[in-house]
């Protein structure tokens, strides 16, 4: 039994036509007879007979109404309390960001929280991942969202979703139409990479060394749009999480394989230090915000 079949026989009940409740919960006739054989099935009881074009309820329907009243004015009742509860979440939020995630992961989070909860206000900077560690370490942030931390941390790491990292090569590469690519088949191909200190270009490093393969870094660029725009005027590659790059017809991603360069980007808290409710608020949006495709519209740092 879910809560649309309560409804619909409550909107029945209190008209006794079928169109005219149909109408009020906003269905199709048929849909509403329908989820009202459901409801009738799942109880084992008729709760309406039709005589002639009239309906009437039966003696179990009259029965039942009341408790079907009773129970969705009390969920009613709790759907509002939460919602008023979200809304009355006040507070402030300090988090740490690096760059690619602040692009739109972490400001449509925000944009959602802000919505539901007005009284909260939200701290966003815009760190290098050591730098969030250390200010987390030191009590001056909430939450971190970036990669693993590589090193020992006394830091915890939420993951949030896998990410898998695409050679972006503009419509008129050599490489343009493959459907795949082997890591080992970039070896000497001309790259435009991340610098040697960010940690998806010592993860890319690795996957190129155990490819056996050794491009050619014409240029290290430490932001993905920097990156793209040297791919569009040059004849070169770069590597990026695919989520990372807007349509364009202009370019083309490739999957690699043998390895498959993957990234884990996700959340990381001090254990020590309690969370407000604001920013357990926030926490929770960023959660659902990753399970869902819209979450991955971020870039490799």
């Amino acid at each position: 039994m879910e809560l649309r079949h309560l409804r619909y026989f409550i909107a029945l009940s209190g008209s006794l036509n079928f169109t005219r409740a149909a109408e009020r919960v906003h269905v199709t006739q048929s849909t509403l007879s329908h989820q009202i054989r459901q409801l009738e099935d799942e109880i084992g009881q008729r709760l309406f007979e039709r005589i002639g074009k009239r309906v009437v309820m039966t003696e179990a329907g009259e029965t039942f109404l009341a408790y079907a009243q009773r129970a969705l004015k009390e969920i009613d009742q709790g759907l509002g309390a939460i919602k008023q509860d979200v809304a009355l979440v006040t507070g402030q939020v300090r988090v740490g960001t690096t760059h690619t995630f602040n692009l739109n992961f972490i400001p449509d989070c925000v944009a959602q929280l802000l919505q539901r909860s007005p009284g909260v206000k939200v701290l966003i900077e815009e760190l290098p991942a050591d730098a969030i560690a250390q200010q987390l370490e030191a009590g001056r942030l909430d939450i971190g969202v970036a990669y693993r931390p590589e090193g020992p941390s006394e830091l915890r790491f939420e993951p949030l979703f896998n990410e898998e990292l695409v050679l972006v090569v503009s419509a008129r590469h050599p490489l343009a139409d493959r459907r795949r690519i082997r890591m080992i088949e970039l070896h000497r191909e001309p790259l435009v990479m991340l610098p040697a200190g960010f940690s998806t270009r010592r993860m890319l490093d690795e996957c190129f060394q155990a490819a056996g393969a050794a491009p050619e870094v014409i240029a290290e660029m430490n932001t993905i749009a920097a990156m793209l725009g040297m791919v569009a005027r040059m004849n070169v590659g770069a590597i990026a999480a695919a989520s990372a790059i807007a349509p364009d017809p202009g370019l083309r991603m490739i999957p690699m394989e043998s390895p498959t360069p993957m990234r884990t980007p996700g959340l990381l808290f001090d254990n020590a230090a309690p969370q407000s409710r604001a920013c357990r608020a926030f926490v929770a949006l960023l959660r659902r915000r990753a399970m869902g495709p819209a979450a991955l519209s971020v870039s490799p740092a």
